[in-house]
């Protein structure tokens, strides 16, 4: 390979690039460069409003929520195109969408049985597509990165109007403590705002804005459009409170009412059966519990990872990462609907059943 001139010049362009981005960077940035580089986004846990005043009521329409209409319309849109060119001989798109259906009917088929994994198999394949759609749009570029400034006075407003007289102690001592919050400057004081390369250092606190304010830019925090769905827990939340109600409607038409209760309540067979009783009442509370977590968890920890590398290595640093945030968007929308497929197996078998 070294001895190949393309191959020589690929490798040397490489590593030029790989030290232009190093060095336009945070990381340059120490050394008075960072001259590609921009401020750290603004990381937070509750999904972001794209309003400053509620739409209707106290109803907010946040950026995830978005998100997750976006994927539900391209998954309509999906559907809608591949019924309407279905074919005998299948084309490319339908091809490929027959193979993934086929796959997870053959490992429905295989866990509940025939008849049972053909009535668990439209909601499995709904969580699996549904997830993995909006986890890998969540990767797509302007997600995270383009959005409203939300200005010093709605931050305030947002942390301090709980108290309503503003004259009150409390009420100073918050917008005390908020005068501390790092926010970030832009360029442009309109409705049109950007933070050009090479203003990795440009953040400052809101009181030192209040005494120096700039000409011509605006401080304030980057509240983006689109976020990922599954970084939002209301959303993981949903799909396994949806998960875990469908597990249990399926126990309860399948082996009966009293059967099913029958594993959560049990005098009949003494102490240790009651005990027994309620490590498994226990145990599906852990599973909706680790369900939301953990589908939010991945994905909210691949959004930080992959913020922190443009941060660090701007242009190329989240190049190697893309391909493993889609790997893990697809196991994780594996794994939820997996296990969605497997309880619901287990909780359609009574204790005393064959197959338990």
């Amino acid at each position: 390979m070294l001895r190949s001139p393309k191959a020589l010049l690929i490798l040397a362009i490489g590593l030029v690039v790989f030290a232009v981005a190093l060095l336009g960077g945070a990381l340059g940035e120490a050394f008075g460069l960072g001259f590609l580089g921009a401020p750290l986004a603004a990381i937070q846990i509750p999904a972001e409003s794209l309003t400053s005043n509620p739409v209707i009521g106290g109803f907010r329409v946040t950026n995830t929520m978005l998100a997750t209409w976006i994927a539900i319309v391209a998954l309509l849109i999906l559907t809608w195109r591949v019924r309407s060119k279905q074919t005998e001989i299948p084309g490319r798109l339908q091809g490929i969408v027959e193979v993934i259906l086929e796959f997870f009917l053959g490992l429905a088929e295989g866990i509940a049985g025939r008849e049972r994994g053909r009535r668990f198999f439209p909601l499995v394949m709904t969580i699996f597509l549904f997830i993995l759609t909006a986890n890998w749009l969540g990767i797509l570029p302007g997600f995270g990165t383009i959005g409203r400034v939300e200005t010093i006075s709605e931050i305030e407003h947002h942390h301090c109007d709980k108290y309503e007289d503003h004259d009150s102690p409390e009420y100073k001592d918050c917008i005390s403590h908020v005068s501390h919050r790092s926010v970030q400057v832009f360029e442009g004081d309109g409705a049109l705002a950007y933070q050009p390369f090479g203003s990795v250092g440009s953040n400052v606190t809101i009181e030192e804005w209040e005494e120096h304010p700039q000409q011509g830019r605006q401080a304030g925090i980057l509240v983006p459009f689109f976020r990922s769905a599954n970084t939002d827990l209301n959303t993981t939340l949903a799909i396994a409170i949806v998960a875990m109600v469908m597990i249990h409607f399926w126990a309860f038409s399948t082996i009966g009412f009293g059967s099913h209760i029958g594993k959560f309540i049990n005098f009949r067979g003494g102490p240790i059966a009651l005990y027994v009783g309620i490590l498994e009442g226990i145990s599906e509370i852990a599973k909706l519990i680790s369900f939301t977590f953990r589908l939010f968890g991945n994905i909210f920890a691949g959004e930080v990872l992959l913020a922190a590398m443009i941060f660090m290595i701007p242009l190329i640093g989240i190049i190697p990462f893309l391909g493993l945030e889609l790997f893990v968007g697809m196991v994780q929308a594996f794994i939820f609907s997996m296990l969605t497929l497997v309880f619901a197996a287990t909780a359609s078998v009574a204790h005393n059943g064959d197959h338990h």
